[in-house]
This record gives structure tokens, C-alpha cells and sequence, in this order.
């Protein structure tokens, strides 16, 4: 059961997610996580806008990328200068952020401002986000633990109903199930899943899908 007084905040931004010379239009949770002086974002799509608003005037910490597709990242660094806080990221993605933000190469690129890595705590609002490597939908994504509020947060590892999109470049679903497995399944059955895109689901819920 949840034990901290830190909440989770929740909206959704629509917009367009582009791979492989395809666009589609989709539809993205803004997730964030703090109490009502601070709070962590996770994941910048497609409006900064919708994320200020669920922002509201808390100080901003960091702003977590759960991994680096387009409509995950896309209005990152906007967001990073209107807050002045750091980019957060796992540096396997890093082929993937660049498809969309260059890279220190490039005249116009950026990068992110501190790699994640698994195992990372990041502290906000008396709780505390522990990263958890899971690739397979892309290089480098992680999950985010809060079990003080009894959740994960999966970015596009894991929806209700199932694991995430594989087949595009950067993905491998032999990968992304071991992750899922391995790393998520061993999470309690009662963990909300909060996901990238659509409905809340639980371990419990998703482990019936895939199966131990």
C-alpha cells in the first residue's frame, strides 16, 4: 500500500510519433511524480503546455525519459530551458535521440544531461523513483519503481494488455519479453502499472497475459 505523502499527477498530450519513414498519430501520458513544492517529469511529449499544467508552480527536479523515441523526448530540451532542470536518459538511446535532437556533433544537437543507469535513485517529495533497465522496446529503456506509491512506470516496456511495440529499428521483442520477466514481473502483483500510452494495468494483470 502507498506510504508516502508525495502524489501522482496525470494528463494526456496528443500528437504524432515518427520511426522508420512512418508517422502516426498518438496519444501520450504525462506523468508526474512530487508533493506540492517539487516533482519529477517523466517523459516530455508532444506539449509543453500540457506538461506546465500538471507542473503547475512546483519546482521541477529533473525531467526523466523513460527512452528516446520522438514522442517521448520531443519537447525535452524546451522544457529543460523553461524549468531549468536536467535531462535525464539511458545512454543506449542515444541513436535514438539523435534521430530527433542530434547530437554533440551537429551544430544545432544537444544531448541530455545525465545518463541513467539501472539501479538509480532518483529522490523527489519524500519518495524515491528507482530506474530499472529494460530494453527490448528500444536500447535503452527503463521503468520507473515508486513503491512507496505502489507503482511502476513503464513508459512503452509494458501496457495494458501486453508488452509494447516491437519491429521497428532499435527493438527486439526475445528482449523486451526477458524484461519484462525478469525485471518487472518480480515487482508485486498489486503494482499499478502506469504506462506510456492508454490504460492503467497491474504486474498481476500482465503477468496472466504473458505468463511467467
Amino acid at each position: 500500500m502507498p506510504t508516502s505523502s508525495a502524489r501522482v499527477d496525470h494528463a494526456v498530450s496528443s500528437g504524432t510519433f515518427s520511426l522508420d519513414g512512418e508517422t502516426f498519430d498518438v496519444d501520450n501520458n504525462i506523468w508526474v511524480v512530487g508533493d506540492d513544492q517539487e516533482c519529477v517529469v517523466i517523459d516530455a511529449p508532444h506539449s509543453g503546455a500540457d506538461i506546465l499544467a500538471v507542473v503547475g508552480g512546483r519546482k521541477v527536479k529533473a525531467i526523466v525519459c523513460t527512452h528516446a523515441h520522438d514522442d517521448h523526448v520531443r519537447v525535452a530540451p524546451a522544457l529543460r530551458d523553461e524549468v531549468a532542470a536536467p535531462i535525464l536518459l539511458h545512454p543506449d538511446d542515444r541513436p535514438l535521440w539523435e534521430l530527433t535532437h542530434g547530437g554533440a556533433d551537429d551544430i544545432d544537437g544537444y544531448l541530455w544531461d545525465v545518463d541513467l543507469s539501472d539501479g538509480m535513485a532518483i529522490e523527489v517529495g519524500g519518495t524515491t523513483l528507482t530506474v530499472i533497465h529494460t530494453p527490448g522496446h528500444a536500447p535503452g529503456a527503463v521503468c520507473l519503481h515508486a513503491p512507496d506509491l505502489g507503482c511502476v512506470f513503464t513508459g512503452d516496456t509494458l501496457f495494458h494488455g501486453g508488452p509494447g511495440a516491437t519491429g521497428r529499428s532499435f527493438s527486439d521483442r526475445p528482449t523486451l519479453e526477458a524484461s519484462i520477466r525478469a525485471r518487472l514481473f518480480a515487482l508485486p502483483d498489486d503494482t499499478v502499472v502506469h504506462t506510456g500510452h492508454g490504460d492503467d494495468t497491474t504486474i498481476g494483470a500482465e503477468r496472466a497475459v504473458l505468463g511467467d
